[in-house]
């Protein structure tokens, strides 16, 4: 069994991943850790797990930590990561970050977007969690930076077509929707019912994070520099993200050569959904679930194609990739502890 330690267990995306590893069937919860409700348990704080989930959230301590677990995902705010990470490395555990701050491999984009980075050295060996893109490499890891949730919405639509030259990569755009709790747990003005409750707005436009994120690993799979466009937007749900993105087509095809594309880089992916005849995805059909639906239209009159893609922001966009990536650090198949069915309304 793997033992499994989660460090900021009690916010949106660490109790999403203590429900996902609770029903792990390779994996032992052993530490979950909390600054802000150490002391409780667990399910004092989630009265949905009550009975389930019954184990006293503690400070976190890492040499405590270390002593009884195999992996660590750390599920904290950026900064505090790249405190921590070195010295659980040191000390032999495996680390999934969920944090952006082991997501890039170049640290000046990195600085430039976030804040000075504390580790470096750790970057080039950081592998980016992109499970069905970088497999390979997360196979050997023992450090993976968990992608952003906008950016996995994002790239994995594109990542077969960018890779195969079929659209111009200098015209993307990217407009996103996401849910509330993509904001976190802690107290936000706009995250607030009367604040975002019957209201849709875009917000940090041209400026956010995620963009950088994305662009670095465009241009890995390219091969050249890629520059998008990206707008994010704030929808009243508690969760789900929904990815419309716009990019010229760099040669003549037709809806088979995209399907085509897109199934033969994902073939044997359990979690890349291609809908068919044009339907887009919907959030409802992903919620609770690790998948990612894509469909696609092509706009014959401007020679552009429309991808659209949707997620569960905290389970494919955060906690659940992160146990698909332990999964294959540990050589299991991707899919297990993830495959409840889907919700059908």
């Amino acid at each position: 069994m793997i033992r499994a330690a989660v460090a900021g267990a009690t916010g949106y995306a660490g109790a999403e991943l203590v429900r996902i590893l609770a029903g792990h069937p390779e994996v032992v919860l052993t530490v979950l850790t909390s600054r802000q409700y150490a002391g409780r348990s667990f399910d004092s704080i989630y009265p949905a797990m009550a009975g389930t989930i019954t184990a006293q959230c503690e400070s976190f301590d890492a040499d405590s930590v270390c002593e009884r677990a195999d992996v660590i995902f750390t599920a904290l705010p950026h900064k505090l990561p790249m405190d921590i990470i070195p010295g659980l490395m040191e000390r032999g555990v495996k680390v999934v970050d969920l944090s952006a701050d082991f997501r890039f491999r170049d640290p000046e984009l990195y600085e430039a977007a976030y804040q000075p980075h504390a580790a470096r050295d750790l970057l080039s060996e950081a592998v980016y969690g992109l499970c069905e893109v970088f497999a390979d490499d997360i196979g050997n890891a023992r450090l993976v930076g968990n992608p952003g949730c906008y950016p996995t919405s994002v790239l994995l639509p594109l990542a077969p077509l960018v890779k195969a030259g079929m659209i111009d990569t200098g015209s993307i755009i990217a407009d996103s929707k996401s849910g509330v709790s993509g904001a976190g747990r802690s107290l936000n003005m706009t995250s607030l019912f009367c604040e975002a409750n019957e209201s849709f707005k875009a917000y940090k436009v041209g400026s956010h994070r995620h963009e950088p994120e994305m662009e670095e690993n465009l241009t890995r799979m390219a091969g050249k520099p890629v520059n998008i466009s990206f707008v994010p937007h704030l929808v009243p749900m508690n969760r789900g993200m929904q990815t419309t993105i716009y990019a010229s087509l760099a040669r003549d095809a037709g809806d088979e050569d995209i399907r085509n594309c897109m199934l033969e880089y994902y073939e044997g992916c359990r979690f890349i959904r291609i809908t068919r005849d044009g339907r887009p995805p919907d959030t409802r059909d992903v919620r609770g679930t690790n998948y990612c639906d894509i469909g696609f239209v092509i706009d014959r009159d401007h020679g552009r194609l429309i991808l659209m893609s949707a997620i569960d922001n905290l389970v494919k966009g955060a906690a659940g990739q992160a146990v698909q990536n332990m999964n294959i650090m540990w050589g299991l198949a991707e899919t297990v502890g993830l495959t409840g069915v889907p919700f059908p309304v």
